[in-house]
This record gives structure tokens, sequence and C-alpha cells, in this order.
């Protein structure tokens, strides 16, 4: 792991979702935000930065990292940490904690995992579906454990997913990333279940057709069209900045967010049916 190092930059009780609590005192002092090296994870960066909240950026590719830093730094005066991690690898999810070090976190962006594969899931080695799997789930699911726990602890802080319509449906060339995708769905809308009494937010950003190098890159392999009615990252990133109070789910592209209201009702519902079962948790 390459890291690049510089300086870094109370609880309210929680009234109605979506309070008027700052941006970055809600979410501070530092944000992590996996996937920034491009698309949208470029623009969750740049998005953040202007709510004057500093953070962790994090890809593989170091050099596009640092580049996207001193351009946040020039353009706003708002420091960013970059290192290089593999969410793939076994520890994965140690990488990005040896990276954050001692940094406070109160928003964690879980970008990274796109299907850059195009294949059938028996066509190809097992190996990239397990990549695959590890940065979607594993990776994931720790990275939400560590940073999670110390935002119960502190009575707030965000958990944003970014998800994919391929959630809601397997489908052909898509089934292990369908598959991890309808897991970050469910485990996220559970988390937003649990953390609600923290003053703890936890949205599922599901995204449609959207503008991104990886996306371009596999249309270019199959000799497809570009959409004419994708989203641009920026779209994506004012969505998940502006929806993140108001999880569990937002159908990014959609007129209605009908989906995401019913799957809420549900498991508002849930929650209410099993009191009797596993009690009412309330915080301390």
């Amino acid at each position: 792991m390459k890291l690049v190092s510089a300086s870094t930059g109370g609880w309210k009780p929680r009234a109605t979702e979506g309070n008027s609590m700052p941006f970055a005192e809600k979410y501070g002092p530092w944000a992590v935000i996996t996937g920034a090296s491009e698309g949208t994870g470029q623009a969750f960066a740049r998005r953040i930065a202007s709510e004057g909240l500093p953070a962790v950026l994090l890809a593989r590719r170091l050099e596009p990292l640092n580049d996207l830093a001193n351009s946040i730094r020039a353009e706003t005066g708002v420091e960013c940490i970059t290192a290089s991690v593999d969410l793939a690898a076994d520890d994965g999810a140690q990488q990005v904690i040896e990276a954050v070090g001692d940094r406070e976190i109160g928003l964690y962006v879980a970008n990274a995992g796109a299907d850059t594969n195009g294949a059938h899931f028996l066509d190809i080695d097992a190996k990239p579906w397990l990549d695959l799997m590890r940065i979607n789930v594993l990776t994931m699911m720790q990275l939400c454990h560590h940073f999670g726990g110390s935002m119960r602890a502190r009575r707030r802080g965000g958990l944003l997913l970014v998800n994919s319509g391929a959630a809601y449906g397997g489908s052909s060339f898509m089934a292990a990333y369908s598959g991890s995708k309808a897991f970050e769905l469910c485990f996220g809308e559970s988390l937003w279940a649990e953390l609600r009494p923290y003053n703890v937010d936890v949205l599922n950003l599901v995204l449609g057709k959207t503008d991104t190098p990886p996306f371009r890159a596999l249309l270019a392999e199959k000799g497809l069209p570009e959409p004419t009615d994708w989203a641009t990252p920026q779209d994506v990133a004012e969505a998940g900045v502006t929806r993140l109070p108001h999880g569990p789910i937002h159908n990014q592209g959609q007129a209605v967010d009908t989906a995401g209201d019913q799957r809420r009702a549900r498991i508002l519902m849930i929650e209410e049916m099993t009191k009797d079962v596993f009690g009412e948790r309330v915080p301390d």
C-alpha cells in the first residue's frame, strides 16, 4: 500500500430525518471514498469537498488520485489524503483502515466495484468473480462495521453505498455482479433500520445507466452505442449528497422513487412487527 499523507483539517439529538445540521458537522470531520480515481468517485470527492469536508481518497491507481487531490486543494482549499489500496485483496479492508490512520471518519462512500468483465459466469476463470465479490461484499461489509461502529458511538455519521439497478434482479452477463449488489441492497436496508435511532444515515444509491469510464470501455469493447439518456457522475454525486439523510434507498434517474418508498415502508413495517420478539432498540 502506498500512502500520501497531509495534515488533517458533539453530538446533537436527532429531531427529524434530514435535520438541518450542516453537512460537514453531521458527516465530518473526514470522509472516506473508495474508487475515487475516476468517474463517480471523482465527482463524489469534488462534491463532498464543496461542503468543506476533507476526504481520504482511495483506489488502486495513485497518480490520478494525487492529481484529483491537488486539484481539490487548489480549487477549494479543502485537504485530501490519497492512498493506493487493493480492495479485492484478502486484507483490502485493513489496507483502508491503515490508510485512514487515527482520523475520525464521519462518512464512508462505498463507490468501488464496477463489473468490467462483460462475460457469462462460466466463460471466464472464477478469480475475477471472486475479486468482484470481495470488493462489493466482504470488504464493503468490513468497512461498514469498522466505520459504522464509531459513528454509532458518536451518534452521527453516514454510510453511502453506491449500488446498481442490477440489485433488483439477475440477468445474463451479470450473475456475480447482480448477486453482490442484491446483498448490498438488503445489507444497507438493514443497517439503515439499525442505525436510525443513533443519528447515523445509510443510503443505497441505486444507479441506472451512468457515464463512467468502465461503462464506456465495456460498450466500446462490445461495439455498442453510448446511451443518450445516461446520468453524469455529477448527477450521481449530487443525488448521493442530497438524498443521504433520506435513506434507505434512492433510485437515481427515476422520476418517482416508488420502489425505494415501497421498500422503506416494508422495512418499517417489519421493524414494528418484530419489536415484541427482539425488543425495541433504544440508544443509551
